[in-house]
């Protein structure tokens, strides 16, 4: 998918609205994590230094289209400014006032948070036409919004000269070539609780993948599908049927649990013990996958020239339960492959362990990763592809 670049962009003493995922992990009003600040930022300086001044847009949270002080973007506004060394100002509405904004070139300016306003999930054109009155030009660095058809992500990009940030094309770019030509083998990683979050990407990429290594909750359904009595372990019953007939499709090239780590409840002090996929004891469930699988696991993934990851092996929070995501995570990190990872959970995890620095690329965006490897059509990309001549 070829997107309009930064460089199709006249920015020289312009207003750049800039659609940013400042969607940050907040506790007691500070931040968390402040990596997705950190991403756009080579966006802005890019804008900043062609002479333009940038109005920044994001949204935090879901405050359902009213206002909420506990997700303001204050916090957000404050560690902006600090990362570039200059005052950056917060406006009182999502949709400006254009009053409140700073004038003059090379200066930034937050939007208070977008989804304050119920016309920006609606889709609504009169709030695009608000916020697009505010600019001349429109770049879309918001990755993990680009599958919502929200009017800042694809409502004002219609109304303005536009074009994706580097965050976007980067991630649109690596995405790409898992889709359409993954240098092999191709081995893909997923876990996570629920099947129907990544049932379509098995399904997608069944052709190009070597190797699709299932653990976490969701691969108790796959084992359910298979005919194994996995016990009191989640399953999604409304989706056995699909899993049947994708297991028959994929072949040898799934691999499922041999082993797990069973629990009598899901707790963190349950006990627990290894065990083959057959021999779950009544009611017990299963919250990691087992040692024999894992090094499985990791055998598959120091072998390939890339690999995607997406979703835990387990209950990784919990150390009883950490081994089989840790085992993957050191295996990823080790890989002299190309290595993709995608899904907070995933992020969570190779922080946990001290991994961070260690893959290819690291996604920002969760569901927009997941529905662009299903092959979906995603709103916030279509308004900013380049036109076939």
């Amino acid at each position: 998918m070829r997107l309009r670049s930064l460089e199709d962009l006249r920015l020289e003493g312009k207003r750049v609205l800039l659609r940013a995922d400042f969607n940050v992990p907040l506790k007691d009003g500070k931040i968390v994590d402040d990596v997705r600040i950190a991403s756009c930022l080579p966006t802005i300086d890019y804008l900043l230094g062609r002479g333009a001044s940038v109005i920044c847009c994001s949204h935090l949270g879901r405050p359902k289209g009213k206002a909420d002080p506990d997700l303001s973007l204050a916090p957000v506004a404050e560690a902006l400014g600090e990362s570039l060394s200059m005052k950056v100002t917060l406006t009182s509405a999502p949709n400006g006032p254009a009053t409140e904004l700073p004038d003059g070139a090379r200066s930034v300016a937050l939007l208070e948070n977008i989804r304050f306003d119920p016309r920006e999930e609606e889709n609504d054109p009169s709030l695009a036409a608000e916020l697009a009155a505010l600019a001349d030009v429109f770049v879309s660095d918001a990755f993990g919004a680009v599958h919502r058809a929200h009017a800042s992500v694809a409502g004002v990009p219609t109304l303005l000269p536009s074009a994706a940030g580097f965050l976007l094309a980067r991630e649109v770019g690596v995405l790409s070539q898992l889709v359409e030509s993954p240098p092999e083998p191709f081995v893909v990683v997923l876990g996570g609780a629920k099947v129907s979050d990544k049932i379509g990407v098995v399904r997608n990429l069944l052709g190009r993948a070597t190797r699709i290594l299932i653990g976490g909750a969701m691969a108790n359904t796959f084992l359910a599908a298979s005919g194994i009595d996995v016990a009191g372990s989640r399953i999604e019953r409304d989706r056995l049927d699909e899993v049947k007939e994708t297991i028959k499709l994929a072949g040898d090239k799934l691999i499922l649990p041999q082993d797990v780590v069973q629990a009598s409840e899901f707790a963190e002090n349950a006990e627990y013990e290894v065990t083959e996929v057959g021999g779950f004891k009544d009611g017990w469930m299963a919250l990691d996958i087992g040692p024999e699988t894992a090094e499985r696991f990791a055998q598959e993934i120091g072998g390939a020239a890339t690999v995607l990851w997406n979703g835990p092996m387990g209950v990784f929070e919990w150390e009883a339960f950490a081994h089989g995501t840790r085992t993957v995570a050191e295996a990823v990190a080790a890989s002299d492959g190309f290595t993709v990872v995608g899904g907070g959970d995933s992020a969570a995890a190779l922080k946990q362990f001290g991994l961070t620095e260690d893959v290819s690329h690291l996604s920002t965006g969760g569901g927009a990763s997941l529905e662009y490897l299903e092959g979906k059509s995603l709103p916030g990309l279509e308004v900013l592809k380049v036109s076939p001549n």
